[in-house]
């Protein structure tokens, strides 16, 4: 084959194919809106975050609903004192909109306390933590693109017994995520 020949069919294949895979994540989307009651997940499935926190995650809105562009939580905290490790999302923005309780949140370099009603935006590739200051909590937290979260969650759920910090570290970056720092602790 000659070399234009094969540049020009390269140029020609390649918005073919940016289609084709856009076409994919469309029809992975739903076409019907849908309700999720409280206390309800969107499945039916409860996932407890064992090993990180004690948490209950609970999917409001799906990758599969979406095509991967957004995966929305409630979060239930029932960890005082207890938060992930400062870690990143190479590929995600992440958010939280706390609805019960109180968090201490770290953001790159900036620490800000979070109470009912308050939004905290974090960026891909900002280190990052959070720390639960009261007795009980709750928040939404969602992730731009959904990445591989609900599957992050789906493996937490099913340790039965607190990982080792190697397990952790190596599910965290399965996931797509980095730990760069131990979890926050009360001040």
């Amino acid at each position: 084959m000659k070399r234009s020949t094969f540049i020009l069919t390269t140029l020609f294949a390649l918005p073919i194919s940016a289609c084709v895979r856009f076409k994919h994540r469309l029809a992975m989307r739903t076409d019907k809106g849908f309700q999720v009651k409280p206390g309800e997940a969107r499945f039916g499935k409860h996932f407890k975050m064992k090993g990180v926190t004690l948490n209950i995650l609970d999917i409001k809105i799906s990758g599969k609903d979406t095509g991967g562009d957004l995966a929305v939580f409630e979060q239930t905290g029932l960890t005082p004192n207890g938060g992930p490790p400062l870690h990143i999302h190479p590929h995600q923005d992440e958010w939280f909109y706390v609805i019960e309780g109180d968090y201490h949140f770290q953001v790159g370099e900036t620490h800000m306390d979070l109470h009912q009603g308050d939004t905290v935006f974090l960026p891909r590739n900002v280190p990052h933590a959070f720390i639960q200051l009261s007795e009980k909590g709750k928040m939404i937290v969602s992730y731009l693109p959904a990445g591989k979260m609900e599957e992050f969650f789906m493996v937490t759920d099913q340790w039965t017994i607190p990982p080792s910090k190697e397990e952790v570290v190596k599910v965290f970056s399965d996931h797509d995520m980095q730990i760069v720092g131990p979890p926050l602790a009360r001040q």
